[in-house]
C-alpha cells in the first residue's frame, strides 16, 4: 500500500481536492437556495442538471480525449470546474445555476474518466486493487472534509463559493506536473441494454434504482435540511454522515458478500434501511437520531450499490465486464437524473416527509424485485462467484472496469492463452491490445441501445446463471 501510495500520490492528493470542491457546492447550493428563496421544484431542477451533465459527460468526454489528449481535456475541464464555482454566487438564479450545475457534471465527468485512467496506467495489476481502495478513501475524506469547511463561512456571502474553486485550480497542479505518462485509450465491444438485462436483469434494475437515491442523498439533502430548518451545521454533519456510513460499512459487508448470497445480503441490507426510514417518519428523531438514520442510509446505498455490481460481474464473461460497466453506468445516471425532479416534487406537495417518503418508496421496490429475482434463478456457489470490489456511484465505467479486473499480469493472460491454443492445435491469437480501456468509449447513443449487432445473444445456458 505504501509503495503506491508513494507512486501515485500526485494523483491521489488532486482528486481530494476535487472531491473536497465537488462536495462543498452540492451541499451548498441547497443552503444558498433556500436564502435566495428559491422553490423546492425548482432547486431540484439544479440539482437534477448535475446528474444531466454527468451522463452527457460519460458519452461526449471519451471522444473529446481521443481526439486532444488526456492533458488538454483534464486543463480545459479544470478551468471551466474553477470558473463554475465562481459563478454561482455571481449569478443567484435557477436558471443559470441549472445551466451551470449541468457544465460542471459534465466537467467532472471527464475529469473522473482521465483520472481514473491515470491512476491505472500508474499501477500494475497485482497493484490495481489497493490503488482503487485508495482511489475510493480519498475520494470520501474530499466529500467529508467538504462538509465541515462550508461551517467556515457565510453561505450568503462569496467566500464559500470562492474557496472551492480555489481548492480545484489547486487539485490540478500535482496531477498535471506529475511524471506519470498519459494513459493510451482503446476501444470495447459494444453491450445491448437487452443483452445486458437478459444476463442480469437485478444488475440494471437494481443500479437504476439506487441511482435515483444516491441523486436524492446528494443532490436533496441540503434542500431537505433548509426546507426543515437546520442550521448550517446539522446540515452538513448529516451529509457528512451519510458519506462516513457509506465508507465504514463497504468493508465488512464486502467481507460477508464473499461467504454468502449476494443478493440475500442486499435484501437484508434494504429491509434495514427500509426500517430506518420507518423510524423517521413515524418519530422524531431529533438530530442525534436523524445523524445516525443518515449513517444508516449511506451505509446500506453504498454497498448496495457495489454488491450490485459484484452481482453483476459474478454472471459476466470476464471480457465483457468493461463493456456492461459503460451500460450499467448509463443506466445509474438515467436514474440519478430523476431523482431530484422526484423529491422536489414530492417535498412540495407533502413537505420534508417527502424527502424520506421517496427514498423508502425506492428501498422497498427494489427489496420486492430483489425477492422475486431470487426465486426465479439459483445462487451461485460462493466459489464461483468472484471478488467484492468498493465502489461508489461518484466513480466513472473506468474505475468499475479496472476494480474487477483479475490480479494476473497481461504477460501472464497472455501466455495462458497461448499455451491453451497451441495445445489444441488453433492459431495462436493475437494479443495486440491497448494498455488501458475506456468503457464509456464505445458507449453507444441511448437510441442504439439493443439494436447493435457486435455481439451475439447470450446462449440459454449464459442467461439461466444466477
Amino acid at each position: 500500500m505504501i509503495s503506491v501510495l508513494r507512486s501515485t500520490w500526485p494523483l491521489l492528493l488532486g482528486i481530494m481536492l476535487l472531491l473536497v470542491g465537488n462536495g462543498m457546492q452540492g451541499t451548498l447550493l441547497g443552503i444558498r437556495g433556500g436564502i435566495e428563496e428559491m422553490s423546492t421544484d425548482r432547486l431540484a431542477v439544479v440539482m437534477s442538471a448535475y446528474f444531466g451533465g454527468f451522463l452527457a459527460g460519460s458519452l461526449i468526454a471519451p471522444g473529446l480525449i481521443q481526439r486532444v489528449g488526456h492533458v488538454r481535456v483534464f486543463a480545459a475541464l479544470g478551468s471551466l470546474i474553477s470558473a463554475v464555482l465562481i459563478m454561482y454566487a455571481a449569478i443567484p438564479n435557477w436558471l443559470a445555476w441549472s445551466l451551470l450545475r449541468f457544465m460542471i457534471g459534465f466537467s467532472f465527468s471527464g475529469v473522473y474518466i482521465t483520472a481514473e485512467s491515470w491512476l491505472n496506467a500508474s499501477t500494475s495489476n497485482d497493484k490495481r486493487g489497493q490503488a482503487m481502495s485508495l482511489y475510493m478513501i480519498v475520494q470520501m475524506i474530499g466529500l467529508v472534509s467538504a462538509q465541515f469547511l462550508i461551517n467556515f463561512g457565510d453561505p450568503s456571502g462569496y467566500m464559500l463559493f470562492i474557496l472551492p474553486s480555489v481548492l480545484v485550480s489547486l487539485a490540478f497542479t500535482p496531477i498535471l506536473l506529475s511524471v506519470q505518462p498519459a494513459p493510451a485509450f482503446g476501444t470495447l465491444k459494444r453491450m445491448s441494454f437487452r443483452k445486458l438485462y437478459q444476463i442480469s436483469p437485478l444488475g440494471c434494475i437494481g443500479i437504476f434504482i439506487m441511482g435515483s437515491v444516491f441523486s436524492a442523498l446528494l443532490g436533496m439533502t441540503s434542500v431537505w435540511g433548509t426546507i426543515e430548518g437546520l442550521n448550517v451545521r446539522d446540515i452538513s454533519a448529516i451529509v457528512a454522515a451519510i458519506y462516513l456510513g457509506g465508507l465504514a460499512a463497504q468493508f465488512p459487508i464486502g467481507w460477508l458478500s464473499d461467504r454468502t448470497d449476494r443478493r440475500q445480503l442486499v435484501l437484508q441490507l434494504l429491509l434495514v434501511g427500509i426500517f430506518a426510514v420507518t423510524l423517521v417518519l413515524l418519530f422524531d428523531p431529533g438530530i442525534w437520531g436523524t445523524l445516525l438514520v443518515a449513517a444508516m442510509i449511506g451505509g446500506i446505498a453504498n454497498p448496495v450499490y457495489a454488491l450490485l455490481l459484484a452481482h453483476t460481474n459474478d454472471i459476466m464473461e470476464a471480457d465483457d465486464m468493461a463493456s456492461a460497466s459503460a451500460g450499467l453506468m448509463f443506466l445509474n445516471g438515467l436514474g440519478a437524473v430523476g431523482g431530484p425532479l422526484i423529491v422536489g416534487r414530492l417535498m412540495g406537495l407533502v413537505g420534508p416527509d417527502g424527502y424520506w417518503i421517496y427514498i423508502g418508496v425506492l428501498l422497498s421496490a427494489l427489496a420486492v424485485y430483489t425477492a422475486w429475482r431470487m426465486k426465479k434463478r439459483e445462487a451461485l456457489p460462493t466459489t464461483e462467484t468472484g471478488g467484492y470490489a468498493v465502489v461508489t456511484p461518484t466513480i466513472s465505467p473506468v474505475a468499475v472496469e479496472y476494480s474487477f479486473d483479475a490480479p494476473q499480469d497481461d504477460e501472464g493472460i497472455h501466455a495462458d492463452a497461448a499455451d491453451a491454443a497451441a495445445a489444441s492445435g488453433e492459431p495462436v491469437p493475437d494479443f495486440d491490445v491497448p494498455v488501458a480501456t475506456d468503457a464509456a468509449q464505445d458507449l453507444v447513443a441511448p437510441e442504439d441501445y439493443g439494436t447493435t449487432e457486435t455481439e451475439d445473444p447470450p446462449s440459454d445456458q449464459d442467461v439461466s446463471r444466477s
